[in-house]
């Protein structure tokens, strides 16, 4: 009984392992060129939204700053 146990144990990884195989077969993978121009886009939109949250930051520190110093 305690034998049958770990049998069953030991193929749960390899039956894993072979169900990772089989789906990465199944995986249509993008062109080299469409791959290049989505990564490309993908690094552009990043350094644009960056520098849009780095204005957006320092206007919104700007703003804190000149009300917490505003002198009645």
């Amino acid at each position: 009984m305690g034998d049958s146990a770990k049998s069953g144990a030991a193929s749960k990884p390899a039956k894993f392992w072979e169900g990772v195989k089989a789906e990465f077969k199944k995986i249509t993978w993008p062109a080299k060129d469409a791959l290049l121009k989505q990564s490309i886009a993908v690094v552009i939109i990043s350094v644009v939204v960056g520098a849009i949250i780095t204005i957006l930051d320092f206007g919104l520190q700007y703003g804190v700053d000149f009300i917490t110093t505003f002198k009645f």
